[in-house]
């Protein structure tokens, strides 16, 4: 059977409309199906930023999305005018309060597993699949272009990773962990492995990333699938860099899979539209372990085919996604993306 994942955001209106409408015709192909990410979240890090951090009194705002025609704007419209913050004097370390919901990620869990398990009971979900949490990372959801300050990130990534444990501690204790599965999105992470954020030592990438994912995931029990999503950006338009190589994001997915000191369940790897063998070859590496490996394909359907096939000549297990959540097209797409998933199932059944 084929295999497919659901990266996360759908700009849906509702949360069962958006599992609903995605979950019945592709649900026998996947594992897991997140909620959609519908209102706030479908903004990805921005909703942290506008709704955790522009609260935050050991915090100071020192820029904001440009406004439109004069009216208050709460997401960037690109890199240019994203939310900038500083940690105000005297800080040494930024402390989340409310400790289990103060990142909004739990209370969205527990309304949102509510409708996935009705609609697992009307069918409209088959009952193998879990229920998937995505969540940022410390690295992404507080990327240096956010704390352009040198020394702020250090004094306000580690409450966020505390922030994060207790967001999942609170989850567990709702949410059976053999109905669970919990993603993070890497995307500050995959542009480090590729040298696209300035002034990083790129010899020290792999001590950047590696420790805090292990740090944000190491309560979470080995019942719950764990995954991870690397990410080329959609900030402004995909891909916000694009590679020549996947030699980079295969580097960065085995080092996950190596560090996490327990089983990594899958690792997504966003693709651009090659059809070249060799552009894939660097992911040979992976194509003996245990996780599962998606290929963020789903796109460019002329092509799929033949991209499919490249892949699938060096993974031979390979499942594949789209390359990102679609919080940031338009609802108008939703139609015509779901059709490109069936499409690319079609396509996998006959290859």
């Amino acid at each position: 059977m084929a295999d497919m994942m659901l990266v996360g955001s759908i700009p849906h209106n509702s949360t069962p409309e958006a599992m609903a409408m995605f979950g019945a015709p592709l649900g026998a192909h996947l594992k897991t199906i997140p909620d959609g990410e519908v209102g706030m979240r479908r903004f990805w890090i921005s909703r942290v930023h506008f709704q955790v951090l522009a609260l935050h009194p050991d915090l100071e705002i020192i820029q904001r999305p440009r406004r439109d025609d004069g009216i208050e704007r709460i997401y960037p419209h690109d890199s240019s005018d994203n939310w900038n913050f500083r940690v105000r004097e005297g800080v040494d370390k930024v402390v989340f309060g409310h400790a289990g919901w103060r990142l909004g990620y739990y209370q969205d869990a527990l309304n949102s597993y509510h409708f996935f398990k009705h609609l697992q009971e009307k069918g409209q979900i088959p009952r193998h699949v879990r229920f998937q949490v995505s969540m940022p990372s410390a690295v992404s959801a507080l990327p240096p272009r956010v704390f352009p300050t040198p020394g702020d990130l250090a004094k306000v990534r580690p409450g966020y990773i505390d922030a994060a444990r207790a967001e999942v501690a609170a989850i567990l204790k709702h949410i059976p962990a053999h109905e669970l599965a919990i993603q993070w999105d890497c995307s500050t992470e995959l542009q480090d492995a590729y040298g696209s954020i300035a002034g990083l030592d790129p010899a020290q990438m792999m001590e950047r990333n590696i420790p805090q994912l292990r740090e944000v995931s190491k309560d979470i029990p080995d019942e719950v699938e764990l995954g991870f999503h690397l990410c080329f950006g959609t900030l402004g338009g995909w891909p916000r860099f694009a590679p020549d190589s996947t030699d980079k994001a295969a580097d960065m997915a085995g080092a996950i899979i190596s560090n996490m000191g327990r089983k990594v369940d899958w690792v997504h790897i966003p693709v651009l539209d090659r059809t070249d063998q060799a552009y894939y070859e660097p992911l040979s590496a992976l194509k003996d372990s245990q996780t599962r490996i998606y290929l963020g394909m789903v796109h460019s359907m002329e092509t799929f085919a033949a991209r499919y096939q490249a892949a699938k000549a060096v993974l031979p297990k390979v499942g594949v996604a789209a390359y990102c959540g679609f919080g940031r097209r338009s609802p108008d797409e939703l139609q015509q993306i779901l059709a490109d998933h069936v499409s690319a199932l079609e396509i996998m059944t006959r290859s």
